[in-house]
């Protein structure tokens, strides 16, 4: 067998791309780099396959010729969730999604079943539990989104935290800005907090 015949196993984060905009060619062949199952929408399919991008299955398809042995994930309404109902249902762990905007209601909504990882033109996002820490160089950005009562170690808050308003305002509209902590030094961040798990992003 060729090298280059990867079996996919389930076990590696699948490969969502809701639209791929100005992404970096660099990471989205990182991102497929394990040959994941690729999972593309409709609206983005053709440039996908203009990149000679092998794709497993299509979400809303609209009168686009797909490639030979491509499946359809068909359905009403907003995509994310039927890509996410897919992979849980077929067994995946996890999935990589890019996308310029996110949802944090589907992301919650899933972030049980699955580890959800999702990548924007500058940063990534993804849910963490309380107690999660992780090494990080000296002045590494972070936004958290969620969770306003959150105790950080060797992060210092930049600006001032946002009212009550404002949070609950950004619980459901991803685009308000977000609370930005920088590393104070060379070591590892770790979050502290009650309740539900919360999304931290940092940048690429």
């Amino acid at each position: 067998m060729s090298s280059h015949h990867i079996v996919r196993e389930k076990q590696e984060p699948a490969l969502y791309i809701h639209e791929l905009g100005n992404f970096s060619e660099e990471l989205l062949g990182q991102l497929l780099e394990w040959s994941p199952t690729v999972i593309v929408h409709g609206q983005a399919y053709e440039k996908i396959d203009s990149l000679g991008i092998k794709v497993d299955a299509v979400v809303q398809p609209s009168n686009i010729t797909l490639q030979e042995s491509t499946q359809t994930i068909d359905g009403l309404g907003d995509a994310l969730p039927l890509v996410l109902n897919y992979l849980v249902q077929a067994g995946y762990p996890a999935v990589n999604v890019i996308t310029p905007q996110h949802d944090l209601k589907f992301m919650t909504a899933f972030s049980s079943r699955l580890t959800i990882v999702v990548f924007n033109e500058t940063e990534k996002t993804y849910a963490i539990q309380s107690g999660f820490s992780v090494w990080k160089p000296k002045d590494t950005i972070f936004k958290i989104l969620g969770n306003a009562y959150i105790e950080v170690t060797n992060l210092k808050m930049i600006g001032e935290m946002p009212d009550d308003e404002e949070r609950d305002y950004h619980a459901e509209h991803e685009h308000t800005p977000a609370p930005e902590f920088r590393v104070i030094e060379d070591g590892f961040v770790e979050f502290v907090f009650a309740g539900d798990p919360i999304f931290i992003s940092e940048q690429l």
